[in-house]
C-alpha cells in the first residue's frame, strides 16, 4: 500500500504514465487516465481521510462473436476494453464495506448481513453481497474495506458495466485479503452467480469472463466449471481495422423478459431431446427432427436454435480466421453472425414496442454509411443499447461523425483491446 498523496504527488509527477500506457493502450489517453486516477485520489480523501490505499481496475469487455450461446454452453470469442472501473481502496477497522460510485450516495454493507434479499434485486447493493457470499461459500478471507469507485464503461451499453463491477469487487477482495490468489475464472463463476441470484438477471458466463480474464480469447462452456478460455494474439490495428461501439440511446428498462425468453426458448428445444441445455444436443439430431419440433415447439424457439448452432460453428470459424491472419473471412463471420441475431435470435428490437427500433436504425444506417469500408453487427445481449462497427482505420473518423449525427455527440466510441482483465494497478 501507498499513502493516498504520496500516490497524488507520483501520478502528478507522471511516474505511472509508462504503467498506464500498458492498460489503456491508447497513447492519447494517457493525460486524461493521469488526471482521472488523481481526481479519484482526491475524491477518496476528501470522503475517507488521507490513508494507505491500493488501487484496482477492471475492464468493460466486447463480445466479437457468439451471440448468446454461452448460457447454452457454446462458445464465444470476446475482449476486454480500454474503458474501466477504477477504485481507489483501503482496509478498515470496522466490520462494514462503505463503497461511493461517482456522485451515487455511499452504500454501507455489513458482512455480517450477506443473505439474499428480495427487494435488493437490480440494486448495485444485491451485486456487492452477491459477490462477497460467493466468496464466502467458496472459503476466502473476506474483511472490511472503505473504497471510492468511478467508471468509464457506458452503463445499459452493452459493454458490461455489471460484469466489471462484480470483477472489480472480486478482484478487491482477492488482494487485499487473500494475496490475488483467486483465479480470474473463479471470480467470473462468482460474479455469474451474483448476477444471476442476488441481482436477478439470468445471464451467461461470457461478459465475466471477458472482464475477470481479459485480451482477446476464445471460451468455450461446454464445461461451465472449468470453461476452455484461449487467448488469440489478435490486433485490429495491424490489418487496418477499429473497434468502434456506438450507443443508440435505446432504453433498457422493462427488457428483462425479452432477454430471459431468449435462454428459456432455447432451453425448450433442449429439453424436447431430454437435455437442459442446447450444447448438450447434436447439431445434427436437431437437423433431422426439424419436421417433429415445428409440431411441438414454439417457431421462435426453433429459430433461435438455428442460430445456436451455426453461430457456435461461426465462432471456430472466427477463430481459426484470426489464427491463420485471414481478416476478410473474419468480417465476413462477423456480418453472417449480425444477419443470424436479426433474422433468428431476434434480439434487435423488443415486441412490447415495435416502433422503437434503435439498433435496427443504426446497423441500415451504419451500413449505408461504410459501404465497404467495415462490417457492423449488434452488440450483446441486444434489443437495446449499442452495435459493434469493424472500420477501416483511415474512414473511422468519417464513420463517427456521420453516426454521430443520428445518435448524438459521444454515441459512437473507438476502443482498443485491453491485455488485462481484472488487476491491482498499484
Amino acid at each position: 500500500m501507498k499513502y493516498s498523496t504520496t500516490l497524488i504527488d507520483e501520478f502528478e509527477n507522471k511516474l505511472y504514465d509508462q504503467l498506464l500506457s500498458k492498460i489503456y493502450v491508447d497513447s492519447n489517453r494517457i493525460s486524461y487516465e493521469r488526471k482521472r486516477y488523481i481526481n479519484a485520489l482526491k475524491q477518496y480523501e476528501t470522503l475517507f481521510g488521507q490513508k494507505d490505499v491500493e488501487i484496482y481496475s477492471a475492464p468493460g469487455r466486447s463480445e466479437i462473436i457468439g451471440n448468446h450461446t454461452d448460457h447454452q454452453h457454446g462458445e464465444v470469442i470476446a475482449t476486454s476494453i480500454n474503458d474501466d472501473i477504477i477504485a481507489i481502496v483501503s482496509k478498515s477497522g470496522s466490520d462494514c464495506i462503505r463503497i461511493v460510485s461517482d456522485n451515487y450516495p455511499m452504500l454501507v454493507l455489513s458482512l455480517h448481513s450477506l443473505d439474499r434479499i428480495t427487494n435488493e434485486e437490480g440494486t448495485t447493493l444485491a451485486l456487492i453481497k452477491g459477490v462477497l457470499s460467493g466468496l464466502k461459500d467458496k472459503g476466502y478471507n473476506l474483511g472490511s474495506f472503505d473504497a471510492y469507485v468511478t467508471s468509464d464503461v457506458l452503463v445499459g451499453a452493452g459493454l458490461s458495466s455489471s460484469a466489471a463491477f462484480e470483477t472489480l469487487i472480486g478482484t478487491i477482495i482477492s488482494g487485499l485479503f487473500n494475496d490475488m490468489r483467486i483465479d480470474p475464472v473463479e471470480i467470473a463463476r462468482i460474479g455469474q452467480y451474483a448476477e444471476n441470484i442476488y441481482f436477478g438477471k439470468p445471464c451467461g458466463l461470457m461478459d465475466q469472463m471477458a472482464c475477470s480474464i481479459g485480451g482477446f480469447i476464445h471460451i468455450n462452456f461446454a464445461d461451465t466449471v472449468n470453461p476452455v478460455a484461449t487467448p488469440i494474439g489478435f490486433n485490429m490495428e495491424e490489418y487496418g481495422y477499429s473497434l468502434c461501439i456506438v450507443d443508440t440511446k435505446g432504453s433498457h428498462s422493462d427488457l428483462t423478459s425479452d432477454y430471459s425468453a431468449i435462454p428459456s426458448e432455447m432451453k425448450s428445444v433442449a429439453n424436447y431431446f431430454g437435455k437442459t441445455v442446447l450444447g448438450e444436443v447434436s447439431k445434427d439430431e436437431f437437423f433431422a427432427n426439424l419436421g417433429r419440433l415445428n409440431n411441438s415447439i414454439s417457431h421462435r424457439a426453433i429459430l433461435r436454435a438455428i442460430h445456436f448452432f451455426e453461430e457456435n460453428e461461426r465462432v471456430r470459424s472466427c477463430a481459426t480466421a484470426l489464427k491463420s491472419n485471414n481478416i476478410e473471412e473474419f468480417l465476413k463471420t462477423i456480418c453472417t453472425s449480425g444477419n443470424s441475431s436479426f433474422k433468428y435470435l431476434q434480439n434487435i428490437y423488443t415486441n412490447s414496442d415495435v416502433t422503437h427500433q434503435n439498433i435496427s436504425l443504426a446497423l441500415a444506417i451504419s451500413e449505408t454509411i461504410l459501404k465497404d469500408n467495415g462490417v457492423v453487427r449488434v452488440h450483446g445481449g441486444g434489443f437495446a443499447g449499442t452495435i459493434q462497427a469493424f472500420v477501416k482505420n483511415e474512414y473511422v473518423s468519417a464513420y463517427k461523425s456521420s453516426i454521430e449525427e443520428v445518435f448524438g455527440l459521444g454515441s459512437c466510441k473507438i476502443l482498443k483491446i485491453r491485455e488485462y482483465g481484472g488487476l491491482k494497478v498499484v
